[in-house]
């Protein structure tokens, strides 16, 4: 009879389960790209990945104290990690969700009953009461299907999202400083080549006026010089300018007004000696703080969409209350005041006009959202990796052509000077040799400096240091398969 029953229970609950729908077959798991297409690209087996605080690398103390003072101050890490500690609250509340809570209450009311009421007081044999409660209750819902479940599992993936999240921002914020800090460097060697060109220019300018006042050659190669020297001027004065504006570029990055940024020295450029690790194809993804934030969200779409299959199911709690009741202050807390309450309570879901159904179609386009703007981010990483491994290759290649070309302009200039010395010339072309080294070491500090931001490049396109062990493990089957408890990760 009892196997009778508890089949007419359970066919009872299908049919009104039913009234809603079935609950729907979870989707498969989603696509996602399991490597960086990186093939074809230079890589070697000797190159590092870069370390959590690569700038050190660089060995500059002023870069170092520059990167110091923005990780402090900056606003936007500030922001950051607010929305780390809001989704570690957030996963603190869906925990709380499992647990059993018990609350207590006191209440005491003095009430006066109405002569004309139902009960007039005269049955009663009083007219004032005092109506004295107190208790305990307990409050506890099943999680049969797995729903309070898959909603923690997904906050903990929004907490490991938003971590991910915050990472990138320190990453985009360090890179930024790190390529102004080298273009101000940078500028500032050439405007110090711009400095002696300018001499260089005026000196010729001088030698040739003298000359044409001698009568020696005809006034348009004055003409000539005086033009030259103006052109060095306003390239002079053109870096000058720039000079400032990176200055003020890089004030702004560290989060403190021009006037306020610390005395910079300019520094020779340190080499430059990042290259792609061979394994980059397969260790990219998790080195990525952005990919890794991206693949959380998938995991944490995932837990959703099996959130919302579990809406369609029946939900069972239970709720208990036991205390003291009376309207006689001097008894409230004797035996006979006890007052118990317990029971379960059973919500179907019948007729909703289809809103079950909406919310788990939304769970499962954002899902399918979450996985293709991951497999974007992926093919985005790999296109920023590549452009910065060849530009560095391309700048390789031109600065040794350009080593060659100052070498062959030294000697140059040498065989002018001796020339000059041997009393076979006058000063001109050997100034001139100079002038012309000078342009081509201008030449060559600006392709370091290009090689220096796109090492920069290279190493925000690495993800600057970022591992994420836990993000290696494919996270598509959360979509399918049940993960195992666990609590929200709550350290800062």
């Amino acid at each position: 009879m009892n196997r009778i029953r508890a089949a007419g229970v359970i066919a009872l609950l299908s049919l009104l389960t039913g009234c809603a729908g079935l609950p729907p077959a979870l989707p498969p798991p989603p696509a996602l790209r399991g490597d960086a297409p990186l093939r074809g690209l230079p890589s070697t087996t000797q190159a590092a990945w870069p370390t959590a605080d690569w700038w050190r690398d660089f060995d500059d103390a002023q870069l170092d104290a520059l990167m110091q003072q923005a990780l402090r101050g900056s606003p936007d890490l500030a922001a950051a990690r607010a929305r780390v500690r809001a989704a570690v609250a957030l996963a603190g509340l869906d925990a709380a969700a499992q647990r059993p809570h018990i609350g207590a209450s006191a209440d005491l009311t003095r009430q006066r009953l109405s002569e004309n009421g139902l009960i007039p007081p005269r049955f009663l044999g009083f007219t004032w009461y005092t109506q004295s409660d107190l208790g305990a209750q307990l409050e506890y819902s099943f999680d049969f299907w797995g729903k309070q479940h898959a909603q923690l599992a997904s906050r903990i993936d929004d907490v490991r999202a938003a971590r991910a999240e915050a990472q990138a921002v320190r990453l985009g914020l360090t890179t930024a400083i790190a390529s102004a800090y080298f273009a101000w460097q940078t500028d500032q060697a050439q405007l110090r080549d711009a400095d002696a060109l300018v001499k260089l220019q005026q000196q010729l300018h001088e030698l040739s006026a003298a000359r044409v006042r001698q009568g020696l050659d005809p006034e348009d190669l004055d003409a000539g010089a005086r033009l030259r020297w103006a052109q060095a001027n306003t390239q002079r004065t053109e870096l000058a300018g720039i000079v400032q504006t990176q200055r003020a570029v890089l004030a702004a990055l560290v989060g403190v007004a021009p006037a306020r940024l610390s005395a910079l020295l300019p520094h020779p450029l340190p080499a430059v000696s990042a290259a792609l690790p061979d394994d980059a194809r397969l260790q990219l993804l998790a080195r990525r703080p952005d990919l890794v934030a991206l693949r959380w969200q998938v995991e944490a779409m995932g837990e959703q969409v099996r959130a919302a299959r579990a809406s369609f199911l029946p939900n069972l709690s239970l709720g208990a209350m036991a205390g003291f009741s009376s309207i006689d202050t001097s008894k409230a807390l004797a035996l006979g005041s006890r007052v118990f309450d317990v029971g379960p309570a059973l919500s179907l879901p019948l007729f909703d006009g289809g809103a079950l159904k909406a919310r788990y179609g939304y769970s499962v386009a954002q899902l399918d959202g979450a996985a293709a703007r991951y497999n974007q981010a992926v093919l985005d990483a790999a296109r920023e990796v590549g452009v910065a491994v060849l530009n560095l290759q391309r700048l390789g290649a031109q600065r040794t052509s350009q080593q060659r070309a100052l070498m062959a302009s030294a000697e140059l200039s040498s065989q002018a000077a001796a020339r000059l010395r041997q009393g076979l010339t006058d000063a001109a072309p050997t100034i001139a040799s100079e002038a012309s080294l000078i342009a081509l070491h201008a030449t060559s500090t600006a392709l370091h400096g290009q090689q220096l931001a796109a090492e920069v490049a290279l190493i925000q396109a690495l993800g600057g240091g970022y591992i994420d062990g836990a993000a290696t493990a494919t996270p598509a089957a959360a979509a399918t398969t049940p993960a195992p408890a666990h609590a929200p990760d709550t350290t800062p």
